[in-house]
């Protein structure tokens, strides 16, 4: 027998004109026995992966047969074998998603998501996050009328009691992808239903998802990846000053816990993404901890500022210039390839300074301190060109740079050697140029020193071992 779906060319162009009909025929009159039926639809995804030569699959005949073999058959296995491959389709050709919630059956998968298969919520949960894309779908009917809000809490508080679960030596392989489903799903609904009344419904998903902070141990090498970076991302839009979400983010048993989590997360992540990957994989994890500090008890503040803002250590040099996460926070404050994540970070350290241009000075240097607070018109304070004094390991207060927020005492010079004669007149031609270049550009009213020095009489006759003869 030869394998499914091997066909290629207009041969798999044939095989897929007579798959669709024959399950189309198989609607109106059953013609197929259950297994032949769930083969033909096998053979189908097969075919579907490559849209080329499958055009009847992605038709509006082909979809609504997937739709009806998806929705209304009696048999959970064909059903799903259906799903699949009406998610294929809907995700290699976008006008597909239309027909889907024309045909009126996103309310359906609402329903449908009520489910103790892992299988079907994945593929449910990725229909509708399809769906959310170049369609018109009524996200806010959805959450009011067909209970999408509680069936996405109820599936993630499946997968809380499924981590606590320890009998259960085997986990179901599909798992943890119906878990990445559904918290994209979560996203995406509450991203584009940015208002407060149908954010409010899926806020009894957030203890489930901070449950699930420690599904698995977190990846020196790839720390956001899934759970831990969808998991974040499904926080960002929930309502985190509720009394439900402050319970589950700040436990009466330690408040610190969740946070401590994030920030376990965060170290390693401001280690291994590169410049390009910082700004999408990285920001909602500093957003999020931004938004936790905010609404956090003083002691947790605390504790926060304790683990982000610059040390005693740190201060032994120039600020954001050493390794620890603090250095690499600041380091990024700055990265203009990151400007999203640089705003995120710049907002935090403000708000860990209570929004105070003094203290945020004092915390991160006024190098650091001076583009934010200029970008958004905050006074610098008087006081950022003073020294001031921070407490060493010891306790002991010591002088700081305010500029590089390094301690006075630790600072290095470099002993250069003094300049030749040669060397000096070189630089003083070069500064001279400069100078001259920048009045020609009429921009800045700027005088040159050498005019000012000849009007001052500051000009010295030279020694006749100072003169270079001429040739």
């Amino acid at each position: 027998m030869a394998a499914l779906g091997t066909a290629t060319g207009p041969a798999k162009l044939t095989a897929v004109t007579n798959l669709v009909k024959k399950l189309t025929d198989d609607l109106d009159a059953i013609t197929l026995l259950p297994k032949d039926r769930d083969l033909a639809l096998e053979e189908l995804k097969i075919y579907g992966r490559d849209p080329r030569y499958a055009d009847p699959i992605f038709t509006e005949d082909g979809i609504s047969m997937l739709l009806r073999h998806a929705f209304h058959s009696p048999s959970s296995d064909t059903a799903r074998a259906a799903l699949r491959v009406l998610a294929n389709a809907m995700l290699l050709k976008p006008e597909t998603r239309q027909i889907f919630v024309d045909q009126g059956f996103a309310p359906r998968a609402c329903n449908e998501l009520k489910t103790e298969s892992f299988d079907s919520e994945f593929l449910l949960s990725r229909i509708l996050f399809l769906s959310t894309y170049g369609t018109k779908v009524d996200l806010k009917e959805l959450i009011d009328k067909h209970h999408l809000a509680e069936r996405i809490s109820d599936n993630l508080s499946r997968h809380v009691k499924q981590l606590s679960d320890k009998s259960k030596a085997k986990v179901d392989p599909m798992q943890d992808m119906a878990l990445v489903e559904t918290l994209k799903l979560l996203f995406n609904i509450t991203h584009f239903c940015g208002d407060a009344d149908h954010i409010s419904p899926f806020t009894p998903a957030v203890p489930h998802i901070v449950s699930l902070l420690w599904k698995q141990d977190i990846s020196l090498t790839k720390p956001l990846d899934p759970p831990f970076g969808p998991l974040i991302n499904a926080l960002l839009n929930l309502d985190l000053e509720s009394e439900k979400s402050q319970a589950a983010i700040f436990p009466k048993n330690d408040a610190n816990v969740v946070v401590t989590r994030l920030i376990e997360i965060l170290n390693p992540s401001m280690k291994v993404y590169r410049d390009s990957e910082l700004e999408p994989v990285v920001t909602p994890l500093v957003s999020i901890i931004r938004n936790i500090h905010e609404h956090a008890p003083e002691a947790t503040k605390e504790h926060i500022r304790g683990l982000l803002l610059p040390t005693a250590e740190d201060r032994e040099n120039v600020l954001g210039e050493g390794t620890t996460l603090s250095a690499r926070l600041l380091k990024n404050s700055t990265n203009p390839t990151a400007p999203a994540l640089r705003e995120a970070i710049s907002h935090l350290l403000f708000d860990m300074s209570d929004r105070d241009a003094s203290k945020f000075v004092e915390n991160v240097g006024y190098g650091f301190a001076s583009g934010f607070l200029f970008q958004n018109n905050v006074p610098i304070p008087a006081s950022a060109s003073e020294a001031f004094s921070k407490g060493d390991i010891s306790g002991e207060q010591k002088p700081v740079n305010p500029i590089t927020g390094q301690f006075i005492e630790a600072e290095k010079y470099e002993d250069l050697p003094e300049m030749t004669e040669d060397e000096k007149e070189r630089e003083a031609e070069r500064l001279f140029v400069l100078f001259e270049r920048l009045k020609k550009t009429g921009i800045i009213d700027v005088q040159n020193p050498v005019e000012a020095a000849m009007r001052q009489g500051q000009f010295r006759e030279l020694k006749d071992d100072e003169v270079e003869e001429l040739e």
